[in-house]
């Protein structure tokens, strides 16, 4: 029998979280309980304390003596500190990646865009979204810079879900066809290589999205409030 090496293994664990906690399944601020994981995934309690560790350095979970591991909650600052690096940084991937793309590149985010028209759920949208945007990252040469974006990007996203998923039916569609009209905007100034205009409809895309989210926050803490 082939033995997996550890390190595999907690890099699975890792991936498996880390999409729960991206999609919304595991909730901002849940206990993760390592016993019920290990055997949920048919493994031992060293590689779910490994990828927790893991996920700790990307910040997506917490951990702490005799509390165990809580999956991130962060504060409404940190969601729009969150925002504002992403519109610093992102810029700058984007122009080190333009700088590689080629014909075949450009076709490919076309055919993404199409293709995110059949996206209509909260899920698939935000699933579209990062798959969108990593895209226009592809020929990125940092590697620094794309893991100090990704790293931005996961504190907020799934607040991002989440404020999608309270909006009623028509806010909602606004929502998707605003999404749809800015990633059409940033792929067709990415295939007339206009730098400028691909990064000032990235930062307007981002600013949109900040708001939507900070707003809806503003929301849930003055319905406290009243309740309160």
């Amino acid at each position: 029998m082939i033995k997996i090496p550890s390190e595999a293994v907690s890099e699975r664990v890792a991936s498996i979280l880390a999409r729960r906690i991206l999609s919304g399944e595991l909730a901002p601020g849940l206990r993760i309980k390592q016993d019920e994981l290990a055997a949920e995934l048919n493994t031992s309690r060293i590689p779910v304390r490994d990828a927790l560790r893991i996920l700790e350095s990307r910040g997506l979970v917490t951990m702490r003596a005799n509390t165990g591991a809580r999956v991130v909650a962060p504060a409404r600052s940190d969601i729009a500190a969150a925002f504002d690096i992403r519109e610093r940084l992102e810029p700058l991937l984007l122009a080190d990646s333009m700088a590689n793309f080629g014909a075949e590149d450009v076709e490919a985010l076309r055919a993404l865009v199409r293709a995110g028209e059949a996206a209509t759920t909260a899920e698939d949208m935000i699933e579209h979204g990062r798959e969108f945007h990593w895209m226009t990252y592809s020929r990125h040469s940092s590697t620094l810079l794309a893991t100090m974006v990704e790293r931005v990007w996961d504190v907020g996203q799934a607040f991002v879900l989440g404020t999608w998923k309270t909006m009623d039916a028509v806010a909602a569609e606004h929502a998707r066809q605003d999404h749809l009209r800015e990633h059409h905007m940033l792929c067709e100034a990415i295939a007339r290589r206009e730098l400028e205009t691909a990064q000032a409809a990235l930062v307007l895309h981002v600013r949109r999205i900040r708001a939507v989210v900070l707003g809806q926050i503003e929301g849930v803490h003055l319905a406290q409030a009243a309740r309160g």
